[in-house]
């Protein structure tokens, strides 16, 4: 056994308390002293009191209570119980992580937790290995846009996209693609890249659990102010809200009739800040801003006819092609 000596014993009384201790499992000096000689260090019952103050006053949140037994305990972490759990099934579900890299970032997120508060969480961790991606690239994908995005580089990469093979299996077809990258976005449980290729005049959107072999270039990126409403930062927030399944399109203003059973689905689609224009007693009419796609259409088209877009006219014929062609369908 290694012995480390005074010297990092107070880093190791820390990390005692923060893997042992919670305000249900309070720890005594002496078994402080024990888990020290675990670790190489010896010390004295009573010079770990010392140790506490110093710690304290260093601006460790630890509290020496009696109940439910005498000891210390870490009251405050970086994270609370309560937001590891979040995280730890954010990341389970999250569709662009890897089973692997999943199993990695929830066991890191677990050891910010006590053991015994870590036990609450184990059993309840399930990791659904067949609807995570499969590309082990990207999380250093991730780090190659984000440098590019930075330094206003444009990138290359592979781009996968999935095909009916003429055996009838389903094979993905890789294709080279050169692009100037704004922003990553995590939208409609997958994370995206947005960017622009150069012979349009428009953004384009990646599933970045589909991009491989990524490279920075020296060229640099096309400014998104030539593609984009946006002038001196990419807005992602206010970008993505007016989209409908990050298909992209036209930025329009809509006019839209509905019923007021609906109100809580358009706020969410569409925020609290909508304009709302006339209220009835059964109706109300509000205009906004959205991507005009084929993805809006069936948005659209979901609600039936307790939604009208009143104009553009041409949304209106959109809908109404789409309507005419279920109809022919199940004629």
């Amino acid at each position: 056994m290694a012995r480390y000596g005074q010297k990092i014993k107070l880093l190791c009384i820390i990390d005692i308390l923060k893997e042992y201790t919670d305000e249900d499992h309070p720890i005594p000096a002496n078994e402080i002293c024990d888990k020290l000689f675990e670790r190489g260090v010896t010390a004295e019952r009573k010079a770990i009191y010392d140790d506490i103050e110093q710690l304290i006053d260093y601006g460790f949140d630890i509290i020496k209570t009696r109940m439910p037994k005498a000891g210390f305990f870490l009251a405050s972490r970086e994270f609370e119980t309560p937001e590891i759990y979040l995280l730890c099934d954010a990341v389970r579900t999250a569709k662009f992580i890897t089973a692997k890299k999943s199993r990695e970032l929830v066991s890191k997120l677990q050891k910010m937790l006590s053991v015994n508060q870590m036990a609450g969480i184990e059993s309840g961790i399930y990791i659904d290995s067949e609807s995570k991606c499969a590309n082990e690239e990207i999380f250093y994908n991730i780090d190659s846009i984000s440098r590019a995005i930075k330094e206003k580089k444009k990138i290359t990469f592979r781009y996968g996209v999935r095909q009916l093979s003429e055996n009838r299996e389903i094979v993905t077809v890789y294709r080279e693609r050169k692009i100037s990258p704004y922003a990553q976005t995590w939208q409609d449980d997958h994370y995206y890249l947005i960017g622009n290729y150069d012979k349009y005049d428009n953004l384009a959107h990646f599933r970045i659990d589909r991009i491989r072999s990524v490279e920075v270039t020296s060229e640099n990126a096309r400014p998104f102010s030539e593609v984009s409403p946006y002038t001196d930062s990419f807005d992602v927030a206010d970008y993505t809200k007016r989209l409908f399944n990050m298909y992209g399109g036209k930025i329009e203003e809509i006019d839209f009739r509905c019923e007021k059973g609906l109100l809580e689905q358009v706020a969410d689609r569409f925020g609290e800040k909508i304009f709302i224009r006339n209220i009835t007693d059964t109706h109300f009419s509000f205009t906004t801003k959205a991507v005009v796609s084929d993805a809006f259409v069936s948005f659209v088209m979901n609600f039936g006819d307790r939604i009208e877009v009143q104009k553009p006219q041409y949304i209106r014929d959109m809908i109404k092609e789409k309507t005419e062609k279920i109809n022919k369908l199940y004629e």
